[in-house]
């Protein structure tokens, strides 16, 4: 398994969110990142191989970006937002970093899951 992994849940639905693209960066600098690592979520609305196992996590700051309008888009339902990008940090590279997305089409909510 990745060391950082996500899974995002439509609450409106009440169901996961299959086929959410999502792009894994590392920040490189002030304002530069690195993409370390992408995929769409599964039938389960989770995508557990956003860095391979054989990588090493690196400390640092990281952004975790979901391509929710697309997600919507195919469902053809409206929705508020195109991107949502969550920036966290990484301070212990032996942990496993779990960020799940609660989302629904006018609004949304993280936090750090185990």
């Amino acid at each position: 398994m990745s060391a950082i992994t996500t899974h995002i849940l439509d609450t409106s639905l009440g169901r996961p969110a299959e086929g959410v693209s999502i792009v894994l960066e590392i920040q490189k600098g002030d304002d530069n990142w690195e993409e370390i690592g992408c995929g769409v979520t599964d039938n389960d609305g989770r995508l557990r191989t956003l860095i391979s196992s054989a990588a090493s996590l690196q400390t640092g700051v990281y952004r975790i970006s979901f391509d929710v309008a697309d997600y919507f888009s195919q469902q053809q339902r409206e929705s508020f937002y195109t991107v949502i990008s969550i920036v966290f940090v990484v301070r212990d590279n032996s942990e496993h970093y779990h960020i799940p997305l609660l989302l629904n089409p006018f609004g949304y909510s993280t936090y750090r899951g185990s």
